[in-house]
């Protein structure tokens, strides 16, 4: 049975910092941020509100006071936040309490979703994060975030350039996923990997609709938990939350049984929230179940836990490959990225990655290769090298939870390479080798495994993140290799309880009839232990041996997986519309954001086909059907994105062409979208431009906090009869009804269609819009109603 963890004291947060400032008058487009700088006073009796209220941590006013957001303000990022953080320091005066730097979302998609570099997030962060520790922040908090690779780059800027304590809460929706599709399990294994101090949930859900999910977090994670629910829903109409304080607090006493550390409130909440959540928790010890530890790798959105066999797709190497070979060299992405995409189709859990060639440089080959194929596959990757700054190119641009392939005996090497396995928080393959080469001998090779798990323990590494490679010696050589081999498996498996990794194929050099040695092979080393064999799975005999040895040992339950797997012989793939040379179809190359795939088909399409015909008959359904997954939760933001690239290459390429040729340009119609007057946010408004541009329509971007004028003679100087509106905040949904009332009113005939986190299709109707989206694809339904 369970015991739980020794009882621990909570500590209060405050609640939301925007709600009481709206109460004290914030005007509409006023920046919350610069009231520091114009009216202290304000934000001062604000903290000192909480803090009378029981708050022991309170977030300074700095939110949004990056230089993204604080463009055009005439104010820098020293100057704003040192002045919150001064603030926060004035109210505290005599009371144990400390200030959190409070740091939000900077407001752009990060690459490859959208056009922020990973590097230029990690300056911004940084920029704010050396600011707050300057001017006596105690911690720092990055809430609200939704992405995790933004995530990353903000808690590498604190652990690299401060010294304050980390902590992360994310915001969830009812899926148990944040807007860009991460995953709680993902969010707990990347940010305990990268050392934060503490973790959670704020914003979005209020406290009953968190639990679960913060029950799901807790149970991946020891590390303290986090929660800053909202007061519940607003009224779009009068902005008022509809939680009461009572019944807030009264929701929040089931999180005592997650082991909550650290509680307050954000949107909606105000200091009555913190009196009541103190008075019913003050003094509950709180103790969360221990848990068992699992082994875990990831991507943001999907997180494979290691408790049985885990394929891990060879094809992304080099060696013995020309045509590899030949992309690296001309950097052609698109092929690489293929190989990647094809293995994750025929079954693998995990992608090895290996751009290792001379005349290559294998540091920024990785990154490339890394970045790229995030944005196409979301199955975890292995970063194989044996060159340190590769591995450490990889690892940063990497937003899961990569293992890294590999580490060997030799103290050097371990010296050199474990410190970074450990920064990012990865975990290790080490080799059963040494500077004597491989050992005849199981004995000696696990002798070595001994070595190398003591000295990953010693740099802070979990014993669950150390894998072994017993090694495969070929058989036409060495043939009572493979018995120690195998025996060498069952020692680590039984004796240190590790996992263990083996290239398989290694085994059948020189012989004919490979394949059969191949998984005959590799049946015999799964029954002794291994657990992440390193093949290519695109081969059937192989991946049918995988789910044959899941049956027999009772891991296929019912058999389930199996019978799934054969109980339909593959029919004759039909042929598809718009393949070009090598069988890719133009579908394929969008649904998967082949970008240099999308341009060459389209190219070769063009030779037989109109620009129409091209549009409307197979990207337009590409989009569709990539739109459709989308909405039934089977991909995510960021695929959806990378689709419409690669669709954006392929209308490129037809827009060059309808040029050449003189005829007018291919156009479904003309579209405005704005972010209301007095609203700042706009990654939505963004989302939304990107897809309809990619379904043919021409988006004319307004930008943020666009005056109710703007948007009207904008539609009627430029004779437009669509437009978007987008708010994010109930305090600006007064200037969505406006413009909406000035738009019909101009007499100018005009569709409007909304869209925001406050909205529901009620209020927009009240409100006089024509149509409600609730995300990109509902966008592109209503302009296809629309404009056809």
């Amino acid at each position: 049975m369970e015991q739980p963890v020794e009882n621990h004291k909570i500590t209060f947060l405050d609640g939301a910092m925007g709600t009481m400032l709206q109460k004290s008058g914030l005007k509409l487009g006023e920046r919350p941020e610069l009231l520091c700088l114009t009216h202290p006073e304000t934000v001062e009796n604000i903290h000192r509100m909480y803090l009378d209220a029981g708050s022991e941590i309170i977030y300074a006013n700095t939110f949004g006071a990056n230089a993204h957001k604080l463009d055009g303000t005439g104010h820098s990022v020293e100057e704003v936040v040192s002045a919150a953080v001064r603030t926060a320091k004035r109210a505290c005066a005599g009371r144990a309490a400390r200030v959190a730097l409070d740091v939000g979302p900077i407001g752009e998609l990060l690459e490859p979703a959208g056009t922020l570099a990973f590097e230029e997030a990690y300056a911004l962060f940084r920029e704010m994060l050396v600011a707050g520790e300057r001017a006596g922040a105690d911690l720092v908090v990055f809430e609200t975030m939704t992405d995790l690779y933004e995530v990353k780059a903000g808690v590498l800027a604190a652990k690299e350039h401060t010294a304050l304590p980390v902590f992360v809460t994310m915001t969830f929706e009812p899926n148990h996923r944040t807007f860009t599709g991460c995953c709680v399990a993902s969010m707990a294994a990347v940010l305990e990997g990268l050392g934060v101090d503490a973790l959670g949930i704020n914003c979005s859900l209020g406290p009953d609709e968190i639990f679960p999910i913060a029950k799901q977090l807790s149970e991946c994670t020891n590390l303290p938990l986090i929660i800053k629910a909202n007061a519940g829903l607003p009224d779009p109409e009068t902005g008022l939350y509809d939680i009461s304080p009572a019944d807030f607090a009264s929701q929040m006493v089931q999180y005592a049984a997650l082991g909550l550390r650290y509680v307050g409130g954000c949107c909606g909440t105000t200091p009555d929230y913190i009196r009541e959540i103190r008075a019913a928790l003050e003094g509950k010890g709180t103790a969360a179940p221990a848990i068992v530890r699992k082994t875990v790798v990831c991507s943001p959105t999907q997180a494979v836990t290691v408790d049985g066999v885990r394929v891990i797709g060879e094809r992304i190497n080099p060696t013995g490959k020309k045509r590899f070979q030949q992309a690296l060299r001309e950097g052609d992405l698109d092929y690489i990225l293929s190989q990647g995409v094809q293995q994750a189709e025929a079954g693998a859990h995990i992608l090895d990655v290996n751009v290792g060639l001379p005349g290559v440089d294998e540091p920024e080959m990785m990154r490339r290769v890394v970045k790229s194929l995030q944005g196409v596959v979301d199955l975890p990757l292995q970063i194989d090298s044996s060159n340190p700054d590769a591995i450490e190119a990889g690892l940063r641009a990497y937003s899961g939870r990569a293992i890294v392939n590999s580490v060997n005996g030799e103290p050097e090497v371990l010296d050199r390479i474990l410190p970074i396995v450990k920064k990012y928080g990865a975990c290790v393959v080490g080799l059963a080798l040494d500077a004597g080469g491989i050992p005849e001998t199981a004995e000696a090779r696990f002798a070595i495994a001994e070595r190398i798990l003591q000295a990953a323990l010693a740099h802070g590494i979990p014993r669950e993140n150390v894998f072994i490679d017993c090694l495969t010696l070929t058989v036409s050589a060495q043939q009572a290799g493979a018995l120690e081999t195998l025996k060498a498996l069952r020692m680590v498996r039984d004796r240190l309880g590790l996992h263990t990794v083996l290239g398989v194929s290694n085994i059948s050099f020189g012989l004919p009839n490979r394949q059969l040695i191949n998984h005959s092979f590799l049946t015999l080393a799964m029954a002794h232990g291994l657990d992440l064999p390193i093949l290519n799975p695109n081969l059937d005999a192989m991946m049918d041996a995988v789910s044959a040895f899941n049956v027999l040992y009772n891991v296929d339950r019912d058999s389930e997986a199996y019978i799934a797997r054969f109980a339909e012989a593959p029919a004759a793939a039909p042929q598809p519309t718009g393949t070009g040379a090598g069988g890719m179809d133009i579908g394929y190359a969008v649904a998967k954001g082949l970008k240099e795939d999308a341009r060459r088909l389209t190219r070769e399409l063009l030779k037989e086909h109109d620009e129409l015909t091209i549009i409307n008959t197979m990207l337009i359904p590409a989009l569709d059907r990539v739109g459709d997954r989308f909405e039934k939760g089977e991909i995510f933001l960021p695929q959806l994105i990378n689709a419409a690239g690669a669709s954006c290459e392929a209308f490129d390429v037809i827009k060059d062409s309808i040029l050449q040729k003189g005829a007018p340009s291919v156009s479904k119609g003309k579209i405005i979208v704005a972010t209301v007057k007095g609203d700042i946010h706009d990654i939505g408004k963004n989302i939304v431009k990107v897809i309809l541009e990619n379904y043919g329509y021409q988006v004319i971007d307004l930008g943020r906090d666009v005056p109710v004028q703007a948007v009207v003679d904008a539609a009627v100087q430029q004779d437009v009869h669509l437009v978007g509106l987008s708010a994010l905040m109930t305090t600006t949904l007064p200037s969505m009804a406006e413009t909406i009332a000035a738009l019909h009113g101009s007499g100018h005939p005009c569709t409007v269609f909304v869209g925001g986190a406050v909205l529901t299709p009620e209020y927009a109707a009240e409100i006089g819009a024509d149509y409600y989206a609730k995300d990109a694809k509902q966008s592109v339904d209503i302009a296809k109603k629309v404009l056809g």
